[in-house]
């Protein structure tokens, strides 16, 4: 296996086996609800914004491995940026995942969130990969509805 390929299932299971920023957050800002009905995955993202800028993330559901390690990684990504630094980051993941973008290119670095550039290579996975970014998006806009992948 490459070491991309090496560094890809490290962090794919160290996330999904011990996810970060997991659980509910008390006084959030905005929450939302989101759900994969192709692959099960259940999500709820907690937010907490402050003078524009993305205090505290959390998440909590019940997911596959992408989708949990991608949820964890998102939140340890996301804090302490503006909520337009945030959109821009989801943008550009989302782009590398659905069209093949370099991830090296146009706008943030994408950091851990990286290594899961590959995941677009799988369509059915794609939509795991990004399920928690469209429940913070709602969660962000005060969203009452749930956000689906289909």
């Amino acid at each position: 296996m490459s070491d991309l390929g090496d560094l890809y299932q490290e962090l794919l299971l160290d996330h999904y086996r011990r996810p970060r920023n997991c659980g509910a957050l008390d006084d959030a800002d905005g929450v939302a609800d989101g759900n994969n009905p192709l692959c099960g995955d259940v999500v709820r993202v907690f937010v907490k914004v402050k003078g524009g800028v993305v205090t505290d993330v959390s998440f909590e559901g019940s997911s596959c491995a992408i989708s949990t390690a991608l949820a964890s990684i998102m939140t340890e990504s996301v804090k302490g940026k503006s909520v337009e630094q945030a959109r821009a980051l989801f943008r550009k993941f989302h782009n590398v995942v659905t069209q093949g973008a370099d991830p090296s290119e146009n706008g943030p670095p994408l950091g851990k969130l990286e290594v899961f550039a590959g995941v677009g290579k799988f369509p059915a996975r794609v939509k795991c990969a990004t399920l928690a970014w469209h429940t913070l998006e709602a969660a962000l806009e005060h969203k009452p509805e749930p956000v689906t992948t289909e």
